[in-house]
C-alpha cells in the first residue's frame, strides 16, 4: 500500500493529511494542523516560511511516529507570493504577503508602461493589485540585482525540502508575468520590472517529481523516505482537480475559502472584451485546462467579523444569528478595495451603509446576514456573467473547500443564482492535491477515474434551486444600483 501526504497551506491555516487508496475509496486521515498569518515585520506584512517548513517537517515526523517509513509529498498553498533567492541559494528577505499595502498604486504605474489590454492579451489574468507583477514592480532595485532565483512559496517550500527548484505552473499563471499560452514568462513584462526572465526556474506540471529528502533532514528529524512531487500547487487549481461537478449537465466551481473563486474548467482560453470587462482570470489547470474564473472576496469577510466582534461568537453560532435576521437587507459591494484588509471590518461595512444611506447592521445577525446575502448576490452576478462570456447554459454549481459547510450560505445561492447547488468535497483541495500525485504514481489512469472515485470517497449533498421570484431580481437590481457594481478588473 502507497503513502501520500498532502500538505495544504492557506492564508489562514495549513495542515497535512495522510492519505492511501483501499477498497476503491481515498481514506485521509489529519496528521497536524497549525495556524498560520501575516505578521507585520519591518513596517511590511509578511509570512513567516521558516515557521511554515518546519511544520511539514513536524508533519512528516508525526507520520513516521504512525508507523510510515515510505511516503510521497506534494504541497499547495495561495498564489502570487515569492521568495528571492541569491546566486548561493539563500533567501534574501522575508516573503511579503500580497496584504501588504505596498502595491496600493502600482497599477496605473505599470499602465503608463503597458496598457491593461496588452497585458491581459498576453497573460489573460485578471487584474488584481497584488498579482506578483506588481509586487515584483515595488520591489527593492538593490534586492533585485541580487536575485538569481525567485520561487513562489510552494516551490520554495519544495525547494527546502529537496533543493530542487522549479516553477509548477498552476501557482505560476497567477503571477501575470506567464504568457496565455505555452510555458514561457512574457519577456516584455519582466524586462518591465527589472527581473532576468530566467530567474523563474523551469517550467513543470503538476505531477513532475522533484526528488527525496535531503539526508540531513531524515536524519535530524526522524523522517520516512520521502518522494517529493508537484501538484497543482496552487490551492485553487487542487481545489477545481478535487471537484466532482456533475455529468451530462453544464456546472461551475465555486471553491468557497478566504477568497471566493467562481468559474468554469475549460480547454481553452478566453481573452476578450467581455472577459476582460468582466475580471475574469485564465489560470492554468491539472492536464492543460484553463482555470476560467473569478477572484472574489470570499469567508475573509466573516473571518475579519468574528475577529472584530466583542463578543466571541463561532461561525455556526453567527450563521443562526443570520437565519433570524433573514429579513434584514442592505447591500454593499464586499469586491471594493477597502475591505481587503481594513483595521476593523465591522465598522468599514458600518461606514460603507451611513455611506449610502443604508440601515447600519448593528447586531451579529445583521452583521453576518449582510455578508451571506452580499456573497450570494455577487455569486448571482458572477454566474450570469460566466454564462454570458463562455455561451453557457450553467444549471449546476460545485461548491468546494471550508466555506462550503456553510448551509445557510448554499442555500443563498441556490436561490439567487437559479443554479442547483452539489456540495462537496467539503476537501476538495486535500482530494486534489492528492490525485495528481496519485495519477503520476500510476494509481490512476486519469483525472475522469480519480473524480469518480472523489465522489464515491466523500459525503456530496445537494441544495435545489428554489423557484426564481421577483423578490430576488428586484434584490439584485437594488445591489447594482446602490453599489455602481462595477466588474472588478
Amino acid at each position: 500500500m502507497k503513502n501520500y501526504i498532502a500538505v495544504d497551506i492557506g492564508a489562514s491555516s495549513g495542515r497535512a493529511v495522510l492519505s492511501y487508496i483501499e477498497n476503491k475509496k481515498i481514506h485521509t486521515k489529519e496528521i497536524n494542523r497549525f495556524a498560520n498569518g501575516f505578521v507585520k515585520r519591518n513596517q511590511k506584512n509578511v509570512w513567516d516560511v521558516d515557521y511554515l517548513f518546519e511544520e511539514i517537517l513536524i508533519s512528516l515526523n508525526k507520520a513516521k511516529k504512525l508507523g510510515v517509513d515510505s511516503c510521497y509529498l506534494s504541497i499547495d498553498t495561495w498564489g502570487v507570493d515569492y521568495v528571492l533567492l541569491n546566486k548561493e541559494g539563500v533567501r534574501i528577505q522575508e516573503a511579503i504577503s500580497y496584504r501588504d499595502s505596498r502595491t496600493n498604486e502600482t497599477m496605473p504605474k505599470v499602465f503608463n508602461a503597458i496598457s491593461k489590454n496588452v497585458i491581459y492579451e498576453k497573460t489573460g489574468i485578471q487584474f488584481l493589485k497584488f498579482n506578483t507583477l506588481y509586487q515584483l514592480y515595488e520591489e527593492a532595485t538593490e534586492l533585485k540585482e541580487q536575485t538569481s532565483t525567485i520561487l513562489l512559496i510552494p516551490d520554495y517550500l519544495n525547494y527546502l525540502l529537496t533543493g530542487v527548484a522549479k516553477s509548477e505552473i498552476t501557482n505560476l499563471s497567477t503571477t501575470q508575468l506567464l504568457k496565455v499560452y505555452g510555458k514561457s514568462l512574457d519577456k516584455e513584462l519582466t524586462d518591465l520590472i527589472n527581473i532576468q526572465i530566467d530567474a523563474f526556474p523551469d517550467v513543470v506540471e503538476p505531477g513532475a517529481y522533484l526528488g527525496e529528502l535531503k539526508a540531513n533532514l531524515i536524519e535530524n528529524y526522524d523522517l520516512p523516505n520521502t518522494y517529493v512531487y508537484t501538484t497543482a500547487s496552487h490551492d485553487t487549481a487542487s481545489a477545481v482537480l478535487g471537484s466532482v461537478g456533475e455529468c451530462n449537465k453544464s456546472w461551475a466551481f465555486i471553491s468557497s475559502g478566504t477568497w471566493s473563486l467562481i468559474g468554469k474548467e475549460l480547454n481553452n482560453p478566453i481573452i476578450n472584451n467581455q472577459s476582460l470587462e468582466h475580471g475574469y482570470s485564465n489560470e492554468r489547470g491539472y492536464g492543460d485546462t484553463y482555470r476560467f474564473l473569478k477572484n472574489i472576496i470570499g469567508m475573509w469577510i466573516i473571518q475579519s467579523v468574528r475577529k472584530d466582534w466583542k463578543e466571541n461568537y463561532t461561525f455556526p453560532e453567527m450563521v443562526e444569528e443570520a437565519k433570524k435576521n433573514a429579513d434584514f437587507k442592505v447591500f454593499i459591494d464586499f469586491n471594493d478595495d477597502r475591505f481587503i484588509n481594513p483595521q476593523s471590518m465591522v465598522q468599514e461595512i458600518q461606514n460603507y451603509c451611513m455611506e449610502t444611506n443604508q440601515p447600519v447592521p448593528k447586531t451579529i445577525g445583521e452583521i453576518t446576514q449582510t455578508v451571506y446575502l452580499n456573497l450570494a448576490i455577487i455569486y448571482a452576478i458572477s454566474i450570469e456573467a460566466l454564462n454570458e462570456i463562455t455561451n453557457s447554459n450553467i444549471e449546476v454549481i460545485n461548491i468546494v473547500g471550508g466555506g462550503s459547510n456553510n448551509g445557510y450560505l448554499n442555500e443563498l445561492t441556490a436561490r439567487y443564482t437559479n443554479c442547483d447547488v452539489i456540495v462537496g468535497p467539503d476537501e476538495a483541495t486535500i482530494f486534489g492535491n492528492l490525485v495528481a500525485t496519485m495519477i503520476a504514481t500510476n494509481q490512476f489512469k486519469n483525472i475522469e477515474e480519480a473524480r469518480k472515485i472523489i465522489a464515491k470517497s466523500n459525503l456530496i449533498t445537494r441544495f435545489n434551486k428554489s423557484k426564481y421570484t421577483e423578490e430576488i431580481q428586484k434584490d439584485i437590481d437594488i445591489f447594482k444600483e446602490v453599489t455602481q457594481y462595477a466588474y472588478r478588473t
